[in-house]
Parts: C-alpha cells; structure tokens; sequence
C-alpha cells in the first residue's frame, strides 16, 4: 500500500484552557452525609429513700403510702366543716339590759351605739348632742335615720366615738345608730337599706405623694 491509499484518520484539536468541562456534579438526592451515631443515654438509677432495706421492705412501704392516701381523703371528707357565727337578721337581737348594740364607721371614728326605747336622748361620750356636736349639719346627720322611719323622739342612745375629727365621727355615729335601729326592729332594715345608710362610706384621706405638698396639690408654677 501507498501512502495515498492510507486512510488518515483526522486529528482532534488539541484542548485548550477554556474548553475544558467542570466534573459532573451529583445530584442533591445522591448526597449522603454521614451523621455521628447517636449515643445511647445514660440511665442513672435514683437512690431509693429506704438505704439498705431489701426489696420486698421497700415495697411495702410503697403499698402503705398508697393505701394510706384515700384513708386521708375519706378522712378530711368526713371531718365537719367549723361553723360561723352567722347572725339572724330576722329576729331581734338585745342584750340583758334591753339594748341593742351595734359599731359604726366613718373615716378614722369608730362610734359605738346602744340604743333603746325611750323619751330621745341623746348622751355623746358623757355629753349631750348639741354640746357634743354643736354644727346644725352634724346633728341633722345624726338625726337623719329617724326621720326616715318617722321614729323621731322614740328611742335613747348612748355613743362613745373616737378617733377622727367631728364630721367623720358623726359620720360614724350615723351609721352606727342604723345598725342598732335593724337590731331592735328587723323590719326597718328593707327602709335603712334603700336609703344607704347601712352602707359602710369606704372614702377615705388619700395619701400624700412624694414631690407634691399633699396627695394632688403641686407647687405653684414659676416662669423664670
């Protein structure tokens, strides 16, 4: 054979830098990581409560706990409630000298009242009401519960009041003296009770507050 017959076979361009192709990338389902293996956990026994008692001692003992717990419960279910003095107010309530007794409050006062039938005096810690509470307003306030139940006159009262100054002190003998009145006769409480004066006044002083001269009052405003 020639040289001419011989096929010649072409030759490939020789690769260049820029004609190189990137390694085939696996897919991302192909990816295994390998995760550590997990470790098995450690299981710590507790000391049992019964140090150096035998099984069987132990769970004895379980079984009287157990045991023991509905007994309590029946125990407590069983066991009678204490019972409060509740008061009647239905019935009428006076001690041995036929009295009626009862506390009022306003404010700071606290008055105590005994009230019973009688001609209408009235007797304030050894003195009279006028001389006692000499404003006009403060007697009226006094006076005002029987006026409601048109029983002005009919009853004596005896007070001895303390603590607060006079309007809270006859503010708390008012209340006391409607009190004693539903005492000595239930059937006034319904008439007492519509026109609030059973009803304990909860206001009171409020407190004086840091950087003001009382509990609102600040100082006077001064421009320069």
């Amino acid at each position: 054979m020639t040289e001419e017959t011989k096929e010649t076979k072409p030759k490939k361009p020789a690769a260049t830098a820029g004609d190189k192709k990137p390694p085939a990338r696996k897919p991302a389902g192909d990816r295994t990581e390998r995760k550590p293996a997990a470790k098995a956990p450690v299981v710590v026994k507790k000391a049992s409560r019964a140090v150096g008692k035998p099984e069987e001692a132990q769970a004895e003992t379980r079984f009287e706990r157990q045991v023991a717990k509905p007994a309590m419960a029946v125990a407590m279910a069983e066991k009678p409630k204490e019972v409060q003095n509740t008061v009647d107010r239905t019935v009428q309530q006076l001690d041995k000298h036929g009295r009626s007794y009862a506390t009022g409050k306003r404010k700071n006062a606290i008055a105590r009242v005994w009230l019973k039938s009688g001609k209408g005096d009235v007797v304030v810690n050894g003195k009279s009401l006028a001389v006692y509470f000499a404003r006009p307003t403060q007697q009226m306030l006094i006076e005002q519960p029987f006026k409601i139940i048109n029983r002005v006159g009919q009853y004596d009262i005896m007070v001895t009041v303390a603590g607060g100054g006079l309007s809270g002190q006859a503010g708390a003998v008012r209340h006391g003296v409607s009190k004693a009145l539903t005492y000595y006769d239930p059937s006034l409480r319904q008439v007492l009770k519509r026109a609030g004066l059973l009803t304990r006044d909860s206001r009171v002083v409020e407190r004086k507050k840091p950087g003001r001269h009382k509990a609102r009052r600040s100082a006077q405003w001064v421009k320069r």
